[in-house]
């Protein structure tokens, strides 16, 4: 997240459809730029290889995107087998080139099987995750090749898309749609599958389709983003309190949003949709339809507050 020392106070979601080439910061502050926001972060990073859905947060909307980095997410990746890079995609440099054998539709599904379900990953040394205070990636443009623990993720879908054999104009790519959890390394995904098959792979292609409950189909280029009016750009701006709707939402009365407000507990008094807890959860608070922010509704039907948002544009 990064933040300006002036600017205007912009708050609500953009979904970008970023383009190739270009990394995620870079395509967030050209964005930010078209809203002059002083306030600004991005949910997560697409590698500049990556295109597709990048939600980008301003203003108050910069404090659920940690939340929104916790969202499943759906791609569409083209694998090149035979091919093995030290990064694990087409950006990186050649390091083994190996013979892709004959496969069949059907041995190409039973390999896609394996790796359906929970799964154990390891992270790829290209990557923005610490080892000892410094960030892999950091390491491995030093050479350095250092042990990864394997975590846990989940693919929910495999889908086999296409396979161009070794016959086509463009042989040995295998496309496919992959709907998986957070923290699931496309990358390490594919060097796992080319592994499995015998020959190897690297991502030539990846383009992120959906974003927790975000979809590539609402976004917008920033070509079209910069062709659009003031007025037209704020119409494209998503409610902060999208990303949280997955939260019950609750209604308080003007005192208990002051007390909120102060950071306050509240004894609860009024709710929508809902029947009480069976144990401690977060709720959306508002009054008068106004987002105040997420509280904990706690078993005695008290509120705290959690994270407070400020939308009357003050500093």
């Amino acid at each position: 997240m990064s933040k300006r020392k002036s600017g205007l106070n912009v708050h609500g979601i953009i979904l970008l459809d970023k383009r190739l080439g270009v990394s995620s910061n870079k395509a967030l502050q050209e964005v930010r730029r078209l809203y002059n926001a002083n306030k600004a972060g991005h949910t997560g990073s697409l590698d500049p290889l990556a295109t597709g859905l990048l939600p980008l947060c301003f203003g108050e909307a910069t404090k659920v995107s940690a939340l929104m980095l916790d969202d499943d997410k759906r791609y569409q990746v083209v694998i090149k087998l035979g091919v093995i890079t030290d990064t694990g995609d087409a950006e990186g440099q050649v390091i083994a080139t190996q013979l892709v054998p004959d496969l069949s539709f059907d041995e190409i599904i039973f390999c896609l099987e394996k790796f359906k379900g929970e799964i154990d990953q390891v992270p790829p040394m290209y990557s923005a995750l610490k080892h000892n205070g410094k960030k892999l990636y950091e390491l491995a443009r030093e050479g350095q090749i250092v042990d990864r623990k394997s975590r846990r993720i989940k693919i929910y879908d495999l889908v086999f898309v296409n396979f161009e054999n070794a016959k086509s104009k463009t042989p040995n790519l295998l496309t496919l749609d992959v709907s998986c959890s957070k923290g699931t390394y496309i990358r390490s995904l594919a060097e796992d599958i080319g592994n499995e098959l015998g020959c190897g792979a690297t991502v030539a292609e990846l383009r992120r389709i959906t974003a927790g409950r975000f979809n590539i189909q609402d976004a917008k280029t920033i070509e079209q983003l910069s062709e659009m009016s003031v007025e037209s750009l704020y119409k494209e701006l998503i409610q902060v309190d999208k990303p949280l709707e997955a939260y019950q939402k609750v209604m308080i009365s003007v005192a208990q949003a002051r007390a909120i407000n102060y950071g306050q507990s509240i004894q609860f008094f009024c709710i929508t949709d809902f029947n009480g807890p069976t144990k401690p959860e977060m709720v959306r608070l508002y009054h008068d339809d106004v987002f105040l922010g997420l509280g904990e509704l706690s078993l005695d039907g008290r509120i705290a507050p959690k994270k407070l948002f400020n939308m009357n544009n003050e500093q």
